[in-house]
């Protein structure tokens, strides 16, 4: 009733994730080859059906001997953990939802991870989904903040929902000769990329988001119909760029990154002002944009609740463990490092 379907079985994963009416670009397979390729673990799609219910899971399963802080202290292919990938994903879930038929499922999940060696499990659940509120049995969650979520209806209720000061900004790019375009040509990547470090090294990014270029290859050539790079030109010189990723009527805020010598002009307001737009206009239903740095209330998310006053998502994180020996084996390890600070709020704890 549970089984795993491995990478390389990409034609079966993206045809059993399509049959599900609320999937999202974050389940299919080409969206997961670039975080494979930047080692964030090896991917995994988990497939549940009986005659109730039908389910899937996305997660990249890590080996936790791969991890700087338990070299040479665990054997490698001996422990493993869970997280969702990049982005968000939990549990998508079809049939008739009950709590017999959830805690089925969640007998099988359990014990076919505890039998692969997997410890722990960190769910970052789909904001504009809310997947999160199926499976409260399942997982404890934690609701950590908002996020911003554009409908796109209609153009007249993308602009209505932005705040005055957007308004303003939009109107000021447009007048001042901002002009926005999209593509996914090999050079826009190139560009992308260049513009992207730049960005990244002048807001002290951790490294974990230097990207390096075969991922960027890899968005560029894996996901050919799910994946758009917009940008905005002032007087013939990129200024900003977005990479959107998309997919089943949904748009995301993927990465993105400006010239700072240009803010002035605004060109990120009108740029997400178009990515809405184009959406409108080629039939997709909601632009999610994401929230605060560590889902805080912080200057970015005011920057992107300006879009859209209205909005009501919420970011929500499941924690699970499914070997609990196991999990404090390897927290009795980190303790002995001087540096391990258990008081730090981090799941799993062991890899603080």
């Amino acid at each position: 009733m549970l089984t795993m379907i491995t990478f390389d079985e990409t034609e079966k994963w993206n045809t059993i994730v399509e049959k599900f009416k609320d999937f999202d670009v974050y389940y299919l397979s080409t969206y997961l080859e670039a975080f494979k390729i930047h080692g964030d673990g090896e991917p995994i799609l988990f497939y549940y059906e009986d005659e109730n219910i039908t389910a899937i899971n996305v997660v990249m399963k890590r080996d936790i001997a791969a991890d700087v802080r338990f070299h040479n202290k665990v054997n490698p292919h001996t422990f493993y953990d869970i997280a969702t990938p990049y982005g968000y994903g939990g549990f998508l879930i079809e049939g008739t939802i009950t709590e017999a038929n959830l805690q089925k499922l969640n007998d099988e999940y359990n014990e076919l991870c505890a039998k692969e060696g997997i410890v722990s499990e960190i769910v970052r659940f789909h904001p504009v989904l809310n997947n999160c509120e199926y499976v409260s049995s399942m997982y404890e969650i934690s609701n950590l903040g908002k996020t911003i979520t554009l409908t796109l209806a209609s153009q007249e209720e993308i602009w209505n929902n932005l705040n005055t000061n957007k308004k303003r900004w939009i109107k000021k790019a447009l007048k001042s000769g901002v002009q926005i375009y999209w593509g996914r040509s090999p050079e826009l990547f190139t560009e992308f990329r260049s513009l992207y470090h730049q960005t990244m090294e002048k807001n002290n990014a951790k490294n974990y988001y230097n990207f390096n270029d075969d991922f960027f290859q890899s968005v560029l050539q894996d996901m050919p119909y799910n994946s758009l790079i917009f940008y905005a030109q002032f007087e013939k010189r990129t200024i900003a760029m977005v990479i959107t990723t998309f997919g089943n009527g949904q748009i995301h805020h993927h990465l993105s990154a400006s010239d700072i010598n240009f803010q002035h002009l605004g060109p990120t307001n009108l740029l997400m002002y178009e990515i809405a737009c184009w959406g409108n206009a080629n039939g997709f239903k909601t632009f999610h944009l994401g929230g605060g740095v560590g889902s805080k209330a912080d200057s970015l998310y005011e920057f992107k609740q300006g879009f859209n006053k209205n909005s009501d998502t919420i970011f929500s994180i499941g924690k699970k463990i499914f070997d609990v020996e196991k999990y404090n084996h390897l927290l009795r390890i980190r303790k002995k490092d001087e540096n391990f600070d258990e008081s730090e709020a981090f799941f799993p704890s062991y890899r603080i």
